[in-house]
């Protein structure tokens, strides 16, 4: 084996993604070009690292044993030759973002083309939850959340800027059931109601009167934990849609959907990028936020 070390960095990228396929693509390799270097790694170790099968990858007993052994002297590498990057001056290395779907959606997806063509040294993981994430302990380079969930301690930048939530439906459910003027009136509404991945009950629906926000537990014939899904069944006239107004704002411009209880729904904090202020920021973070501002700002003027 040639370089040992990769092979292990290898092995450790199989390991966190459960899949060769997955892993292989990270890596701009094919999948079976990395098998056969994790057959290698395992005969020269004479020891079974992974359990292969036809749906899933697992690590074994003594695969797990290795990863807690190379977890730390890999970091330790991996973070000499990231610092040798920054003096350098040039992005490069692995750039790791979490950010939820919505404004993967329309911060991220439509600048990827031109960030990795303008920096193909560097390698995107784009980490699609809606879970507020540590990224210090995650090991991971930025995030984007809204504002009034993120630590004191985190650096932000601000993207969007004040958002809005809105109550919307297809014209046809408001001609056939009508519209609510008021919370209250929810009850007797069909809702589309949304199950994040942490949580057993779909999420409420939250309103503000006087300056005092509160919850609304609403009841429907859908519930999903996929926004999109939930988002197309309004469209198609199942029901009402509590969205963020990003995310629908199109749909309503083009009176496919119309909104109620605008009244209800004031303006909150928008978008912002986060990350640690314990080092530098390296140059792939600081050309990332530049460009993510910058499309940032083409959405503010679209408003």
């Amino acid at each position: 084996m040639r370089d040992p070390g990769q092979a292990l960095r290898a092995f450790r990228l199989v390991a966190e993604h459960a899949s060769f396929t997955r892993a292989a693509a990270a890596l701009a390799v094919t999948p079976s070009a990395l098998s056969q270097t994790l057959s290698q790694l395992e005969e020269q170790l004479g020891v079974r690292l992974l359990q292969r099968t036809t749906r899933r990858v697992g690590v074994t007993e003594a695969g797990r044993r290795l990863l807690e052994r190379i977890a730390a002297p890999l970091n330790e590498i991996d973070a000499a030759l990231e610092q040798m990057r920054q003096q350098s001056g040039r992005p490069a290395g692995r750039l790791t973002v979490t950010a939820p779907r919505i404004a993967a959606r329309v911060l991220i997806e439509p600048i990827l083309a031109e960030f990795l063509r303008l920096y193909p040294d560097i390698s995107l993981d784009l980490r699609i939850e809606n879970r507020l994430v540590d990224v210090v302990a995650e090991g991971i380079d930025a995030g984007i959340r809204f504002g009034e969930k993120l630590e004191r301690d985190m650096i932000c930048v601000s993207l969007t800027g004040p958002v809005r939530s809105v109550v919307v439906a297809a014209p046809d459910y408001f001609r056939r059931y009508g519209r609510p003027a008021d919370p209250r009136d929810l009850a007797t509404h069909d809702c589309i109601r949304v199950r994040s991945a942490a949580a057993r009950q779909p999420l409420p629906w939250d309103f503000c009167k006087d300056g005092h926000w509160f919850d609304v537990e609403v009841a429907g014939s859908l519930i999903t934990n996929d926004s999109a899904l939930a988002l197309r069944a309004a469209l198609n006239g199942v029901g009402l849609r509590h969205a963020i107004l990003l995310d629908v704002r199109e749909h309503l411009e083009a009176g496919r959907l119309e909104s109620v209880l605008e009244a209800w729904l004031p303006p909150y904090d928008g978008f912002f990028l986060y990350h640690s202020s314990r080092a530098q920021m390296p140059p792939k973070l600081r050309v990332f936020i530049d460009i993510i501002v910058r499309q940032a700002r083409r959405i503010r003027r679209a408003r």
